[in-house]
């Protein structure tokens, strides 16, 4: 009974904070007066403005989740594979964009290019507006949010090369060079992998609201959040969100299609001992030059021109003084959902792992759904189910932030610490049952110690990625509890660049100074041999 009762409470969060604002929305977007009407819904597909608008995020996601694609698989492979120098800091500095709130790189891009400052000086006047118009727009989006979602496809092949048994390979590298062994072998091998990273970029590119909001490309998300926060209009902030949701379907889909595939990857990552490491030679400067100023133009350069533009006197105190308070909430909400994450993750992933109570499938899908669903059509369901008198305590309180963030992230948290399980043998708590162990004594003496550095790391992977959330956070956040992403947002429209720039830099260091602790602590410990 109390490993039922256990389970069942660590999975109600994804429930009632992320599924029940969902339900909540769409019921209440069709009844009006008591009765059902769809009126919302015909202004939506009666208008040619919403299509258009639809038009802009498939062909904005279609464009960024095919050039990630293309260009996180081949360093994937490379950074995975090759005996490549330096690969593990390449590889960490090419995921800084993906560490920070996506609108900052926009804004380090806008600054970098801005007419008459910094690399356009070395090119003809009439060029620097022409480059920088380029910026806003389509092609900007493009670009931007290309570099943000690249670390999706580059970290999930660089894993899935993992798990393809070496001996394939070496059977074909009998006869074939290492190009035609991976367009032949590896690939076909690892597509899942590559397919579920590309839907999962398509479907956030379609969800995201900082990036094309600041570089003014209208898509579905900016329209939905537009129509709340400025319009009040809660059926057609529903309306527009609808198309938001259904373009998530398509991934869980693909989950549910690949389920028993996505199984035998993960056992094989157990299985598979050693790695078939391809030997550079000659071509290992060439291919390092290459990995090296591609991380340099595209992270390094934009956010390095973020730290020289803002160091001017007075800049940082000032900078220091309006992000405080703020970037304390930020570390205080990240923190108290970590937490909570942590344990439900614990509970859950041993829930899907054997399979423990009747829904862990759809705590599955539901987790999936929730984290490739906007932040904006969260947020709206969340504000609609408790901005009541009855729910002001939790709507006027920081608990609607967490809440928010428990709903969007409980997937991270549960898949770190189930891809852990599967590597326990199952007869070490068949062991300790028989020797009269009970259900909560073997979870607290021989799973909890076995998997503590997974549970550390699906904390940390959870609060970094609650401390860069914008699109939640500035929907439902009460008067006075603003976090550091969402006061940058909001300094953006009347603040000098200068000062910007400094709360930009506050918020990355804020970021990525733990991140890089974590990850030299692991470097050197060799727990990340293959990384």
């Amino acid at each position: 009974m109390t490993k039922r009762i256990l389970l069942w409470a660590a999975v109600s969060p994804l429930f009632i904070c992320g599924l029940l604002p969902i339900i909540f929305m769409l019921v209440s977007s069709t009844v009006a007066d008591g009765e059902f009407t769809f009126s919302a819904y015909s202004e939506l597909l009666g208008s040619t403005r919403q299509w258009l608008l639809l038009e802009n995020s498939l062909i904005l996601a279609g464009i960024v989740a095919f050039s990630v694609t293309i260009i996180g698989v081949s360093f994937g492979i490379l950074i995975g594979k090759s005996d490549l120098p330096l690969k593990k800091w390449l590889l960490f500095i090419l995921c800084i964009p993906i560490l920070i709130p996506p609108y900052i790189v926009a804004v380090a891009w806008d600054q970098l290019l801005a007419p008459g400052q910094g690399p356009l000086l070395l090119f003809p006047q009439p060029w620097h507006e022409k480059v920088h118009r380029l910026l806003f727009g389509l092609a900007g989006s493009v670009f931007v949010l290309s570099t943000v979602y690249l670390p999706i496809p580059l970290l999930l092949t660089s894993f899935f090369v993992r798990t393809v048994n070496p001996r394939f390979e070496e059977a074909a590298r009998l006869n074939a060079a290492w190009p035609r062994v991976i367009r032949q072998i590896t690939l076909p091998l690892i597509w899942p992998g590559i397919l579920l990273a590309s839907m999962l970029v398509f479907v956030l590119t379609i969800g995201q609201l900082s990036v094309p909001s600041y570089l003014r490309f209208q898509v579905f998300s900016v329209e939905s959040f537009t129509r709340f926060s400025a319009l009040y209009d809660f059926k057609g902030a529903t309306a527009n969100s609808i198309p938001l949701a259904v373009m998530v379907l398509p991934l869980l889909f693909l989950e549910v299609c690949l389920a028993k595939k996505w199984n035998l990857f993960t056992s094989g990552m157990v299985q598979a001992r050693g790695l078939l490491q391809i030997r550079l030679g000659k071509w290992k400067r060439p291919a390092f030059i290459l990995v090296f100023v591609f991380a340099f133009i595209f992270v390094v350069l934009p956010l390095g021109y973020l730290v020289i533009n803002s160091c001017q006197k007075g800049v940082y105190l000032r900078a220091i003084e309006m992000a405080g308070e703020p970037l304390k909430r930020s570390f205080f909400y990240s923190a108290v959902a970590a937490s909570i994450l942590s344990i439900c993750g614990f509970m859950a992933a041993y829930a899907i792992k054997n399979q423990a109570i009747c829904c862990w499938r759809l705590v599955n899908m539901a987790g999936l759904f929730l984290f490739a669903l906007p932040g904006t059509v969260l947020g709206i369901g969340l504000i609609g189910l408790w901005n009541t008198k009855w729910t002001h305590f939790v709507y006027g309180s920081m608990s609607i932030v967490i809440m928010g963030y428990v709903a969007k992230y409980y997937i991270l948290s549960v898949k770190v610490i189930e891809g852990r399980f599967l590597q326990i043998p199952s007869s070490m708590e068949e062991a300790a049952q028989l020797a009269g162990a009970s259900w909560l004594r073997r979870m607290i003496s021989v799973l909890f110690p076995l998997s503590r550095r997974w549970v550390f790391a699906s904390w940390l992977c959870v609060f970094i990625f609650c401390l860069r959330d914008t699109d939640i956070t500035m929907l439902v956040y009460p008067p006075g509890c603003d976090t550091l992403p969402v006061r940058i947002f909001t300094t953006m429209a009347n603040g000098s660049p200068q000062l910007v720039a400094a709360m930009c830099v506050l918020m990355v260091l804020s970021v990525v100074v733990p991140a890089a602790f974590v990850w030299i602590t692991l470097m050197a410990s060799g727990r990340w041999e293959n990384v």
